[in-house]
């Protein structure tokens, strides 16, 4: 069987591999052009592109695909058998997705229909889900619509981050892409419609990585942080200056006044704080932060034009005061 690829990110690089090892024919990948990045603005390749050139597998990078004839016919020329999508980030055309006799599949992040889009991964994680996995499915027009072949199921660490989910499922998703393949190859692949019982995971943007303390839970602001770590990091100001939380844990009241019973005497007060109120902040104990329905201790931040650090480390040079509020 011929197969194009196409894909751009480090989790797509998973299931390239995995089906380039299972020995198939990759007559080609496909991947988004080089991007300038770093203060020297040097054009880097996607880690798709990276793998291919390591292969030796013929490459396109088409700025866009819908409406390229030009690319359109190259496709057709070299005539794959199966197209494979993984994170490749175009929509494509029906034009392209009806050229392989076996038709376009692609490896999705969800246990589908839930989570359709961008970011299933990482709403899977900030909305505190137990449990998500990977779907294969034949693709369609529209957004992650087309039927499904094969699903595998995995649980959610409470500690897990994006990126700790990101890795796990990009490995299990090159397994369920060879044995989508294999069952393809032989007429056993299954098609289930996805039915109307959806939802969708958007694209993260920079507003929503902003710590609602007043009327997010404890549990809510960790989810937040683990969920856009290492993507963007969850933030908040301190006296106007921007920082970065990575990693928290939750305390109760109760934990934090049996950890500190200079508390007890003022429970009331310090019951009735508002949320965002620095509880404590050196470099011996750390930094805890008053919030709803329990307690926020920071485990890694990152202050404004910093590296990332533990709050220990970041408190031995920085200064956060006790009583101030974090908004």
């Amino acid at each position: 069987m011929k197969i194009l690829f196409m894909g751009t990110p480090d989790f797509a690089v998973e299931s390239l591999k995995s089906i380039y090892e299972a020995g198939h024919e990759i007559i080609a990948v496909v991947t988004n052009p080089d991007k300038p990045k770093g203060r020297g603005m040097k054009m880097i390749a996607s880690p798709v592109k990276e793998y291919a050139l390591e292969k030796n597998i013929k490459i396109y990078q088409p700025e866009k695909v819908r409406k390229n004839e030009e690319f359109i016919n190259e496709i057709k020329e070299i005539n794959p058998d199966l197209i494979c999508v993984v994170a490749y980030g175009k929509i494509l055309p029906k034009e392209i997705l009806n050229i392989p006799k076996f038709g376009s599949i692609n490896v999705h992040g969800s246990l589908l229909p839930k989570y359709r889009g961008a970011a299933p991964i990482q709403w899977a994680v900030i909305n505190g889900d137990k449990v998500t996995g990977i779907t294969t499915m034949y693709m369609d027009i529209g957004m992650d619509m087309g039927d499904m072949i094969l699903k595998r199921e995995v649980q959610i660490g409470d500690d897990e981050t994006t990126g700790e989910l990101w890795d796990r499922l990009s490995k299990i998703g090159g397994e369920l892409l060879v044995e989508t393949i294999s069952k393809i190859e032989d007429g056993t692949a299954p098609r289930e419609k996805q039915g109307d019982d959806f939802s969708m995971a958007p694209m993260l943007n920079k507003e929503m990585a902003r710590i609602d303390w007043e009327n997010k839970t404890a549990t809510e602001i960790k989810n937040l942080v683990r969920g856009l770590n290492p993507i963007m990091g969850a933030y908040s100001f301190y006296e106007g200056k921007k920082i970065k939380f990575w990693k928290v844990e939750i305390y109760s009241d109760k934990q934090i006044l049996e950890m500190f019973p200079e508390l007890q005497e003022f429970e009331d007060r310090f019951l009735d704080l508002p949320e965002g109120t620095i509880l404590f902040s050196d470099s011996k104990t750390g930094l805890y932060i008053k919030s709803k329905e329990g307690n926020i201790k920071v485990i890694e931040i990152q202050g404004e034009n910093a590296k990332r650090m533990t709050s220990e480390e970041f408190l031995r040079g920085n200064s956060l005061v006790a009583g101030l509020y974090f908004e």
